[in-house]
């Protein structure tokens, strides 16, 4: 599984699903998840409307729903919230879940290439290297190993402390 960075944009990602950094509605919102929506269309919120709601909730912090992709050339959305950084509760360990339950999604549902972007790294505020340590770390596992990965980053600025944290991560 070769893990690709990218300074792009993820709604072009011709892979079998996009990674929306989501909220817990799941019905759009700023930076890349609107960005998603705009691009996939009426049918992309239709889909996520159909994700049954508790208490307001679609998708709590941490965790990750499927739906069909709309316009968008996958064919999956997996949206995952991820932690605001000086407001929830172990940042870590909720990025890590959100990571980790969508690339579970991703296998579950047959994908062979998934991309994501930096969640939690615009307005939700993580520090940009901790949050690529973490994402790349669970990207590099094991159990992860059979899906093409690609990460959509934003920025060149960005890029580069992603691929830094990649070269420390693979001992180069």
């Amino acid at each position: 599984m070769p893990v690709t960075l990218l300074c792009g944009d993820i709604t072009q990602a011709k892979v079998d699903a996009i990674v929306n950094a989501a909220n817990t509605r799941m019905l759009g919102g700023g930076g890349v998840d609107g960005a998603i929506h705009r691009a996939a269309g009426p049918d992309l919120l239709a889909a996520c409307y159909a994700v049954p709601e508790v208490e307001g909730v679609r998708c709590p912090v941490g965790q990750a729903r499927i739906t069909a992709a709309g316009n968008l050339p996958a064919r999956y959305v997996i949206h995952t919230v991820g932690p605001r950084y000086e407001f929830d509760d172990d940042p870590p360990a909720l990025l890590a879940s959100a990571y980790r339950t969508s690339f579970e999604l991703a296998l579950t549902n047959d994908c062979r290439s998934i991309a994501f972007p930096a969640i939690s790294c615009g307005v939700y505020g993580y520090p940009m290297a901790q949050a690529a340590k973490i994402a790349l770390s669970v990207a590099l596992a094991a159990p992860h190993q059979p899906l093409d990965v690609y990460f959509y980053l934003f920025q060149p600025d960005v890029l580069a402390v992603w691929q830094q944290c990649l070269r420390e991560l693979q001992g180069e």
